[in-house]
């Protein structure tokens, strides 16, 4: 029934004219939804019309581009092939990946490499960084050659600009593909947490963004998209040369498991995006997702800390050097365990400053925001102590 028609009350009462109530009530609930939206704005620090993606979305008759232009839904269907070209926003101007093999477990040592991590939405920082190390160039285009870049998780949540974070590294993995060279992103426990539909750090821009597209953040990240999809097939922890790189951190838990590294992160590609109570079928899964495994692992910094000999055992069981972690936050770059374990999280996330680790030569560097290159000793750390200033 429409209009003023007469309704009958639920409760057995006399039919009675609810029609200029529910209308009442409509525009009330309007005027409230737009409230709403605009406390998440000024709460976003939103000073210019809201502007993301694309989120490409794939069917089996089409694909779709969905923006948010200007405060507004957009969607253009995008041929196979085609260069996205937006009608707003920055990511435009190269095509989509004919597919989205599975990521590497295991690269050759490359003659040099960087690492970066937590970006946490940090866009703007990320890009200088690069820049200014010569990784691209003034115009974000690739210029490391043949050179490998590895980003150790958390591009997702704090910040206002991870959508253009995840294709930023989707595009310069083309490029850097094409030129000899590789650009690998490791998976982060806030990737798991926001395929699960963890929002608890989520930048409040993207609650509004899941609003006007009518889908929910989980979704717009779903398995029918184009950046679901490139995620579900990234690596958990990479073996490159005589380095592992992956975001928390290996435990020595690990040796109880040993399952091997392909093993590993077939295993978190498979249960990506579980709950923890669905994980909690398989006790490998659930380790794998849990304080220890190694999206969330904090052992090297935090007591009580891992053992030398523990790492040692490590080591040895991956048959590797080092161990490159993000995760848990320092004021810079550091080495332990006499730099068997180095930390690379240097505080990007803060969105006022942030560091890359640099290999090149045999020697590692601290590559600082604004440009300098300095050696990272090994330093005398063997896990025994209290590290100071505390992580965060």
């Amino acid at each position: 029934m429409r209009g003023n028609s007469a309704r009958t009350d639920l409760r057995g009462g006399h039919g009675v004219n609810l029609g200029p109530y529910c209308n009442t009530f409509q525009i009330f609930m309007t005027l409230l939804k737009s409230i709403l939206l605009l406390l998440i704005c000024a709460r976003a620090g939103a000073t210019e019309p809201l502007v993301d993606g694309p989120y490409v979305v794939h069917t089996e008759q089409s694909t779709q581009a969905i923006w948010v232009c200007d405060g507004e839904a957009r969607s253009l269907p995008l041929a196979a092939g085609a260069r996205l070209a937006a009608p707003c926003g920055t990511v435009t101007g190269f095509a989509l990946n004919a597919n989205n093999p599975v990521a590497p477990d295991v690269l050759p040592q490359p003659k040099r490499w960087a690492a970066v991590s937590d970006i946490h939405g940090q866009t703007d920082l990320f890009l200088s960084l690069l820049r200014t190390h010569k990784i691209t160039d003034a115009h974000n285009q690739w210029t490391f050659d043949k050179g490998v870049l590895v980003i150790t998780g958390d591009v997702f949540d704090r910040g206002p600009l991870q959508t253009e974070a995840l294709w930023m590294i989707y595009r310069l993995a083309q490029q850097a593909q094409a030129a000899g060279g590789s650009v690998q992103l490791v998976l982060g426990n806030h990737e798991s947490m926001v395929l699960r539909g963890d929002f608890r750090y989520l930048h409040p821009k993207y609650h509004l963004v899941a609003r006007l597209l009518q889908r929910s953040m989980t979704h717009l990240y779903g398995k029918d998209t184009e950046l679901g999809q490139w995620l579900r097939v990234r690596a958990t922890v990479l073996k490159m040369g005589d380095v592992l790189f992956l975001h928390g951190g290996i435990s020595p838990d690990w040796l109880q498991y040993t399952p091997d590294l392909a093993a590993l992160n077939a295993k978190v590609r498979g249960r990506l995006g579980e709950s923890r109570t669905a994980l909690n079928d398989d006790p490998q899964a659930a380790w794998l997702f849990a304080t220890n495994g190694p999206l969330w692992y904090r052992g090297y910094f935090t007591t009580p800390r891992a053992s030398s000999a523990e790492v040692d055992a490590l080591l040895r069981q991956f048959d590797v050097k080092r161990i490159v972690v993000g995760h848990t936050t320092r004021d810079q770059i550091v080495s332990l365990y006499g730099g068997r374990v180095i930390g690379i999280d240097a505080g990007l996330k803060d969105g006022v400053r942030g560091e890359l680790l640099l290999w090149e030569h045999g020697q590692l560097y601290r590559g600082l925001y604004d440009g300098r290159r300095l050696p990272l000793p090994a330093g005398d750390d063997d896990g025994s102590q209290e590290l100071p200033g505390g992580p965060r």
